[in-house]
């Protein structure tokens, strides 16, 4: 008898249904086909152990198993529940009825349990578009499904219970979740708030302007001046994410299987790797290609701490992404595209001894020893980043203060603001939704100076010797401000701040 049972593959973060086909014939054998990994080929053993505890059986016949499309890769255990009930449904042991409306997917566990599997939520987006009725999962992956609407999902514990109901003895329990409600539901501050900062005025002026303007940005001190603090606060002023974002961003941790129970996103994600970390393991990749962090810091915050104890092959693979937004990982039979529009924040101290040249300093470094140090990031890397800012020790007058900063929620309202204006201005452009993300048209057409303005800027480009791209990224940065003055035009002033915000641009910085 043949029986077809629907599953589903993901590649990137887009799924691609799988039709499992059963067919159990007279002799003796099992024949997996249809490029299983060694995961799926190993499922035969947990399939016979979970039906025989739970009173089924694999029968003694000659069983083939075909993955449909044949020519694509399937890999992952989360096949298990698929070809289990497929084998059931062929040998006659439960009924095969709306069998074909639904995706099962899950792993087996031994005693006929289900594991959590990945990539829930694009299968149901899937399942969706091509019309499925339902979606049966295990029940810690159901919350994630069931964030796409007109779909039926069931969250199961056990095997038993899906043969249950397909044989019409028990119903599931459908998961339903109201999506706009879990998402406002879940737009609440993170933990570190800017209130918590004392002093660094500056600073905080600096990444309220990365904030608004979704701009990259380097901060550069010794040891103990509060980088590392500052990076963190950063999503509490970021505005809140849409809809549209936030289902992006499930997806992709969804892949890698980071929404266990969890449902829809609605914070911003905030990812900070260690320096030992692989170029694979920042762009994503492998025989299997997975999300790196720069996608999983998508819609967010990728915080590199000590930026030049990278390895320099790491932070260059960073570049076209930077630009781009996307980062594409190909191989010999296909391509797969994952999306990494993030905010770079980077920290990194300007010496290998931690301080800057001065005699005062516990440790001091020679300004070649400095320089050397710098020199482990490549111009074109420091290019991508548009606010450079050197970050002090925070006086003892300041740290014993009582009164607090500002908060992160009212800096927070004027970032939403500024951002609220360059979505209207860019309502047009369907790539660009900040100040950061314009291009050369939109710089042309957004950034015009007067001529105080192209004066103050071409002296500044002459005597700090500033590349094209820089240049950009300084229009770019005094947009931002003048958006957050509410002002039409960008006039010396906002140019003037945005050049001070160049500091390794800037002859004698080292002292």
């Amino acid at each position: 008898m043949l029986t077809k049972v629907y599953g589903s593959a993901v590649f990137g973060i887009e799924a691609t249904t799988v039709t499992v086909e059963v067919n159990v014939d007279t002799g003796v054998g099992y024949h997996l086909v249809g490029l299983p990994d060694n995961a799926i080929k190993e499922s035969n053993y947990r399939i016979a152990a979970a039906l025989l505890n739970n009173g089924y059986r694999i029968p003694g016949k000659k069983i083939t198993l075909n993955l449909a499309p044949a020519d694509l890769r399937k890999e992952g255990s989360a096949y298990d529940l698929t070809l289990a009930l497929g084998i059931l449904t062929a040998s006659g042991q439960i009924k095969s009825a709306n069998l074909e409306k639904y995706i099962i997917m899950g792993e087996l566990s031994l005693d006929g349990s289900l594991h959590p599997i990945t990539g829930a939520l694009p299968i149901a987006i899937k399942a969706k578009e091509e019309g499925f009725e339902g979606f049966i999962l295990p029940k810690d992956n159901a919350r994630e499904a069931a964030i796409v609407s007109d779909l039926k999902v069931y969250g199961v514990e056990n095997i038993s219970e899906v043969i249950a109901f397909f044989d019409s003895e028990k119903p599931l329990e459908e998961t339903i979740i109201d999506t706009r409600a879990e998402f406002h539901k879940t737009l609440d501050f993170p933990e570190f708030d800017f209130s918590e900062v004392k002093g660094q005025e500056s600073i905080k002026r600096c990444m309220e302007i990365a904030a608004a303007g979704g701009h990259n940005i380097i901060l550069i001190g010794p040891p103990g001046a509060g980088k590392t603090m500052l990076a963190k606060r950063l999503p509490s002023i970021l505005p809140p994410m849409t809809l549209h974002e936030a289902l992006e961003t499930t997806k992709i941790h969804s892949v890698v299987g980071k929404t266990k129970k969890m449902g829809l996103m609605g914070q911003r994600p905030f990812r900070s790797p260690h320096h030992t970390i692989s170029d694979v393991a920042l762009v994503g990749g492998g025989a299997y290609p997975q999300p790196g962090e720069i996608s999983l810091s998508h819609n967010g915050v990728l915080f590199l701490d000590e930026l030049p104890e990278f390895k320099r092959g790491v932070l260059e693979v960073m570049r076209q992404p930077l630009e781009d937004r996307e980062v594409t990982i190909s191989r010999a039979r296909f391509t797969v595209t994952y999306p990494s529009s993030f905010m770079l924040v980077a920290s990194m101290n300007p010496s290998p001894s931690g301080y800057f040249n001065d005699a005062d300093a516990p440790i001091t470094s020679s300004p070649a020893e400095m320089q050397r140090y710098l020199g482990k990031i490549s111009g074109p890397l420091l290019d991508r980043i548009d606010i450079h800012i050197e970050v002090t020790p925070v006086p003892f007058e300041k740290l014993s203060e009582d009164r607090k900063g500002e908060s992160s929620v009212d800096i927070r309202k004027r970032v939403t603001a500024a951002r609220e204006i360059q979505t209207q201005r860019f309502e047009a452009f369907d790539t660009v939704h900040y100040n950061a993300q314009m291009g050369a048209r939109q710089i042309h057409d957004f950034c015009r100076l007067d001529e105080p303005s192209k004066e103050l800027l071409k002296n500044a480009m002459e005597r700090l010797n500033l590349s094209a791209r820089a240049y950009d990224r300084i229009l770019k940065v005094a947009r931002t401000i003048a958006d957050l003055e509410k002002t039409q035009k960008v006039n010396g002033n906002h140019i003037a701040e945005a050049i001070q915000y160049r500091s390794l641009d800037r002859e004698g910085w080292l002292g």
